[in-house]
């Protein structure tokens, strides 16, 4: 039996000689150095140094050689990938210590800068103003009460007393989302079934309170109301109403005049003064505009050329908003009994109010959102 013929190679790998294996290096080598950045990097390390690559390629052919030849091809294979491995964490080691140094520059921070340069901004000196208000009546006893800016028209205009053909209905003063076929259509009730606004006044509010609530009742409404409006120096379509409903036995016009001085004197200072002067309104009776003592002049400028007073027009008087007792067909629409309980309302803009205190001559510049606007006012808590 004669011996194995080791000299005899039947399988000639042309990926194993040594000039392919030189130039599987070489290329590695190349693509490492021509990197530009960790991402190009890791791009090309999969390229030559992962599964697929060629040197990985060519270590799987080492199988195919005869014993006596897989030990050399062993030791060139293996000291190829052993010099790519070492360039690979060498360039690795140079892009990243290139991008640590451009972060250190491009995100550096000037800890010698003002810290302030950000200038602070402030609340809205009409939500201050509102929150002051709320203040008010809830440390006398009343409830804040919310409700929706779309409004069924039943809310906003039946059940307080308006007419079908009342002008405050027509297409010029109210915003209508949907009319009384589309409401119907939605399955609508009998309350919803009129047609779908934009609210006009809190006033739907308080009839939603008189029918969630049995009284006594002591809510202040405020919130956001739309008109059609032009946006000028003293009208918005949008602004800011609070109002206020008081439902007892035995509340009369002495109480609603009572509780408007107080609420002026919280806001203007003591010793301010008010007045009622005859007026109508389809849910109040009897109905009167509301007048308080100009804060500024104090009413000495009335008739006086020496001392006139920008903020009255020299009147001595400044109209504050409508007020009354609330008509007994409110009342009634809500389910209260009229022949039990009375009660007053009264309601008035809060723009107006912003303008009467900090003598704003521009509603514009409520609802711009300048900052120069707000700032003075500052931050109230």
């Amino acid at each position: 039996m004669s011996a194995p013929n080791k000299s005899y190679d039947p399988v000639e790998v042309e990926a194993l000689k040594p000039e392919e294996i030189t130039r599987m290096r070489d290329e590695a080598l190349a693509a490492f150095a021509a990197a530009d950045d960790l991402e190009e990097l890791r791009e090309v390390k999969v390229a030559h140094t992962g599964d697929r690559s060629p040197l990985a390629l060519a270590n799987r052919e080492i199988g195919a050689l005869p014993p006596h030849a897989k030990a050399d091809a062993g030791k060139r294979v293996g000291g190829a990938r052993g010099e790519v491995g070492r360039a690979l964490k060498v360039r690795q080691e140079e892009l990243e210590a290139e991008r640590d140094a451009r972060v250190l520059v491009e995100e550096a921070v000037d800890v010698t800068l003002p810290h302030d340069r950000a200038p602070a901004g402030a609340r809205h000196p009409l939500t201050t103003l509102s929150e002051r208000i709320e203040d008010i009546f809830v440390a006398m006893g009343y409830e804040v009460a919310e409700g929706p800016e779309i409004e069924a028209e039943w809310f906003n205009f039946d059940a307080l007393n308006f007419p079908p053909d009342h002008p405050a209905r027509a297409m010029q003063d109210t915003f209508f989302v949907a009319g009384p076929d589309t409401a119907a259509g939605r399955g609508a009730t009998k309350q919803t079934e009129t047609g779908i606004v934009l609210r006009t006044h809190t006033s739907p509010v308080q009839i939603r309170s008189m029918l969630d609530r049995e009284p006594p009742l002591y809510v202040v409404c405020p919130g956001r109301v739309y008109r059609t409006d032009e946006l000028d120096a003293t009208h918005t379509p949008v602004f800011t109403q609070v109002e206020l409903l008081a439902v007892d036995e035995g509340l009369t016009m002495a109480d609603l005049k009572g509780t408007m001085d107080h609420m002026v004197q919280a806001l203007f200072g003591e010793g301010t003064r008010t007045r009622l002067r005859p007026n109508f309104f389809p849910f109040t009776e009897p109905s009167a505009e509301m007048d308080m003592q100009c804060y500024v002049c104090r009413g000495d400028s009335v008739g006086n050329p020496d001392r006139p007073c920008r903020t009255c027009s020299s009147e001595g008087w400044i109209e504050l908003g409508g007020c009354g007792m609330v008509n007994p067909r409110v009342l009634t629409a809500c389910g209260v009994d009229p022949d039990k309980y009375s009660g007053f309302a009264f309601g008035f803009g809060i723009e107006r109010m912003l303008m009467f205190r900090h003598n704003v001559e521009d509603m514009r510049d409520m609802v711009e959102g300048d900052v120069r606007f707000t700032r003075p006012f500052g931050m109230e808590i």
